[in-house]
């Protein structure tokens, strides 16, 4: 028989034991501690309300603020048509981001608001919402021609729409389940039309962001201007904000130069400021894709995604050729290495998301479910033959609804779902774009990784522990002779299509200071081998005769691969990025044919090939 004395030694070890394990660190659970993000989050950080003067005037009426967040957080809402609309699945986080020209002036405009009203161009407005859809149309651009100089000096109204967008952020918001960023956007436009917008987003609540009134492009459209207005908030508040470019294909050459606003050359302090203030770039919306262009990468069959190359945004004045590599993703990364050759400091080392801009209050861009650019194109019969963007100069321009890409999100890697978590992940850069399908995507650079570690279970714990992930900096190795490796997994949309292929884009500067650029096939589904060219051949298509449905027939849910880069030169400044690509599916334009039996114009696709798009790994020699 064990004493009464035995067992109270006995569990006086124990105790002892389990104390000296703890004293150690050493935990039975292998999660105890771990602080590398295991989630991916999926958002929107560009999406209007009616609170923003175009949206309102284009007739988003009834979705406000909080109608949006209701929306991204799974709520079925009633659109405009008086359609039904609900997402698939919910989002994670949103970013209503009004436009701060005008802010919130059209509610109250249609409300009669006096302190409107009492100006000429007030009651003007007033008078042509009550106009038929080409009237109010006609006001859309006027308000959007008048972002150089403003028309209504309404403060007062001004400050009761920011406060309002903030309540509705901060009651929506409930960290663990869905996240309510503040935010607005600055519409930089000069020349009439050559798009420097930014999104400007908050880490902070009202108690921090009510503090101030947003910097608007009425106040400077000077992006340096639009800095030193955030760096005065930090500074008075202790927050933290960041400002995100978008639409840099429709800049005409402004986005992505090697000088500053003022044509001087960009040099080391501009270059540190540019990389604080702007860690990411909204690579793909629905006015188009701004990766890269098939002039700028003529070698590169997956180039000519979403091009929308005729103008600027108004259609006020035509695309040159020169223009596109200050306007695309990839070449402005290519421009960066050049400019950190010369400064010691790249500004364009950026992540990349994606977002809708969709004026709507409706985060929607699923292909089989899209619900427009502006509230005039919700589905009905005319929207793919009507004109989008009408040149005002010149009808050769003009930009069609069928043109319009339904895309886009960004997608998170965070810890947790809160204002926190997904603000620091856009920060440090481990995000990414896709065109809307959730496809899930790890990469990681490093020097260790082997064939072996594809089959893990824990692949991601791995990669973390020996490499960086995507958005980070790989420093050089000490061994002079080695290559990099990457490790890349991607699964598809769970409720969405197979994949065709994973590629690993490269960019660097040689020895003669030239920067270049590569795209390698580095997994793709079925048994395909390269042709003569070196290119992995098309899959083909499953989408049906209907042209509405496909299956999952070709094409692979999981896609992985150890990479080592067979031409690296330890010298050379480089950066990597993943581009994922689905197989073939039915595009919006023929759902809008089947369901109100109209035909689309005969240049509009039939198909698309959604995609991811990752942030780079920057090696650093």
């Amino acid at each position: 028989m064990i004493s009464s004395v035995q067992i109270r030694i006995a569990f006086s070890c124990l105790a002892l034991s389990l104390c000296s394990l703890s004293a150690v660190g050493d935990s039975y659970s292998p999660y105890a501690g771990e602080a590398f993000p295991r989630q991916v989050f999926w958002g929107d950080t560009h999406l209007h309300s009616s609170y923003s003067a175009d949206a309102s005037a284009a007739g988003n009426v009834n979705l406000d603020p909080v109608a949006a967040y209701r929306f991204a957080r799974g709520e079925a809402v009633t659109a405009h048509n008086g359609m039904q609309v609900q997402l698939i699945r919910p989002l994670d986080f949103l970013v209503v981001s009004d436009h701060a020209e005008y802010l919130g002036m059209m509610p109250q405009l249609r409300a009669g608001n006096p302190e409107i009203l009492a100006t000429p161009t007030g009651k003007r407005w007033f008078d042509m919402l009550q106009g038929d859809d080409d009237t109010r149309m006609k006001m859309v651009m006027e308000v959007i021609n008048s972002l150089h100089e403003p028309k209504i000096e309404a403060p007062a109204a001004r400050r009761t729409a920011w406060d309002s967008m903030l309540q509705a952020s901060d009651d929506y918001n409930e960290p663990g389940r869905f996240t309510a960023l503040s935010g607005y956007e600055w519409t930089s436009m000069p020349d009439r039309g050559n798009n420097l917008h930014r999104v400007v987003v908050f880490r902070d609540g009202a108690d921090k962001t009510s503090q101030i009134l947003p910097f608007s492009a009425f106040d400077s459209e000077n992006p340096e201007d639009l800095w030193r207005f955030l760096e005065r908030y930090e500074r008075d508040t202790g927050g933290s904000v960041m400002a995100i470019p978008h639409n840099s294909n429709l800049s005409n050459g402004l986005m992505f130069q090697a000088t500053d606003y003022a044509g001087n050359a960009i040099d080391r302090k501009y270059a540190q400021w540019r990389l604080y203030w702007e860690p990411v770039m909204e690579v793909t919306q629905i006015k188009g894709d701004s990766e890269t262009h098939p002039l700028l990468s003529p070698d590169d069959e997956f180039a000519d995604y979403g091009t929308w190359d005729r103008s600027n945004l108004l259609g006020s004045a035509a695309k040159q050729n020169w223009m596109l590599g200050a306007e695309y993703a990839r070449s402005a990364m290519k421009l960066g290495l050049k400019l950190q050759a010369r400064t010691g400091v790249n500004p364009y080392q950026f992540g990349m998301i994606g977002s809708s801009d969709a004026h709507t209050g409706l985060a929607a861009v699923r292909e089989d479910n899209y619900w427009g650019k502006v509230t005039l194109m919700e589905p009905n019969p005319k929207r793919v033959s009507d004109a989008f963007i009408t040149s005002q100069v010149d009808s050769a321009l003009n930009t069609y609804a069928w043109e319009q890409l339904s895309s886009g999100y960004a997608a998170v890697w965070a810890r947790e779902n809160s204002r926190e978590g997904i603000f620091d992940a856009l920060r440090r850069r481990e995000v990414y774009a896709t065109t809307g399908s959730r496809i899930t995507v790890r990469f990681f650079g490093g020097w260790e990784f082997e064939q072996a570690d594809l089959a893990r279970p824990d692949l991601a714990k791995r990669g973390y522990a020996v490499g960086v992930p995507m958005g980070g900096e790989l420093a050089a190795s000490e061994d002079e002779y080695a290559s990099p490796g990457f490790l890349v997994s991607a699964q598809r949309d769970p409720e969405g299509a197979n994949l065709d292929r994973i590629q690993i884009i490269k960019g660097w500067l040689d020895e003669n200071g030239e920067a270049n650029e590569q795209v390698y096939d580095v997994a793709w589904a079925g048994e395909r081998r390269p042709g003569p060219d070196g290119k992995i051949p098309g899959l083909g298509s499953s989408v049906a005769g209907d042209g509405i449905s496909y299956s999952n027939s070709i094409g692979a849910p999981l896609l992985s691969a150890v990479w080592t880069d067979p031409e690296f030169s330890a010298a050379d400044h480089a950066f990597y990025y993943v581009r994922v690509i689905e197989i073939p599916t039915p595009r919006w334009s023929k759902f809008d044919e089947a369901y109100f039996d109209v035909t689309a114009p005969e240049d509009a696709p039939a198909t698309t090939q959604e995609r991811a798009y990752t942030s780079a790994i920057w090696y650093v020699p």
